[in-house]
């Protein structure tokens, strides 16, 4: 009769047992610890990706993995929970046309401005697996070869620390090269073994990758030239977005550039600095 009652109970038929009240606390944390909102609409979601974690940990129900990841004892599944529950859907030169624009950019602008001495940043607010700001690195050198004599770096943060490692690692399976066209992919990779390739150090030597929560603390003490966020806010409910939009806003140089992803749109009081200049493409307004 019990195992009749919990399988009324579960949203989800299978192994586990996920009640309404297992769905609500796993949503609520997963907010609270990055602003994401797992709606009802994602209850199967969840449910297949954590239910690997039960397996792993040796857990009978939802109400186990909730109790765990609600002690002190559960602050490493609560980052295991986060890397499962997470998107990291990327890869090189994504949505073409913003690199294509960062390579005009820095042509037209930050080459100049890094010739003249002057400081130039860039920040890959969403990194991953690091796909992203080695595509803005290429797209970067490709502009500026002489890059690394100058004051110029490039930011790359993500909340997933597995996925921060793997991007400082820079190794990727030969055939997530393919969009990297052949020139670069040879000036910029090298062979690791017959599977994969490595980025070269003139690569790496432009990027610092690092953890960083988007609703968390933003430690970067100068403003940046240019920001990729990309398919992540999206995520955010409509109060979290407009606040992310704002510090962006704040953390741009007047004049600087915001690439975003295709499904979104800047909104709430950071739409008045913002000028629309391309396909998902903003600058920030001088006032």
């Amino acid at each position: 009769m019990r195992a009749a009652q919990h399988t009324r109970e579960s949203l989800v038929s299978g192994d586990y047992v996920m009640t309404a009240d297992d769905f609500a606390q796993i949503a609520g944390t997963l907010k609270e610890m990055s602003g994401i909102v797992l709606s009802d609409g994602k209850v199967a979601l969840a449910y297949s990706r954590l239910a690997k974690r039960l397996r792993l940990l040796g857990l009978a129900s939802f109400r186990d993995y909730c109790a765990l990841i609600d002690s002190p004892e559960g602050s490493d599944e609560l980052q295991a929970m986060l890397a499962a529950l997470t998107t990291n859907v990327t890869r090189f030169f994504r949505e073409p046309h913003h690199f294509d624009t960062l390579h005009e950019i820095t042509t037209r602008e930050l080459a100049p401005k890094a010739r003249a001495g002057d400081r130039v940043r860039l920040w890959s607010a969403a990194c991953s697996n690091g796909q992203e700001p080695y595509s803005m690195a290429i797209s970067l050198l490709s502009a500026l070869p002489d890059a690394a004599s100058h004051d110029v770096r490039l930011l790359a943060t993500d909340i997933d620390p597995h996925m921060v490692e793997e991007a400082r690692a820079g190794i990727y399976r030969n055939e997530l090269l393919n969009p990297v066209p052949a020139q670069a992919r040879q000036q910029f990779f090298q062979r690791f073994d017959d599977d994969h390739l490595t980025a070269r150090t003139s690569l790496r030597e432009l990027i610092r990758f690092n953890v960083l929560n988007l609703i968390g603390a933003w430690p970067m003490k100068h403003k940046f030239d240019v920001i990729f966020c990309r398919n992540v806010v999206i995520y955010f409910d409509e109060a979290t977005q407009e606040r992310i939009w704002a510090r962006f806003a704040h953390m741009l140089q007047p004049g600087g550039y915001l690439m975003i992803g295709h499904s979104e749109r800047v909104s709430g009081p950071a739409e008045r600095h913002f000028d629309t200049i391309g396909l998902t493409t903003y600058q920030r307004r001088a006032a």
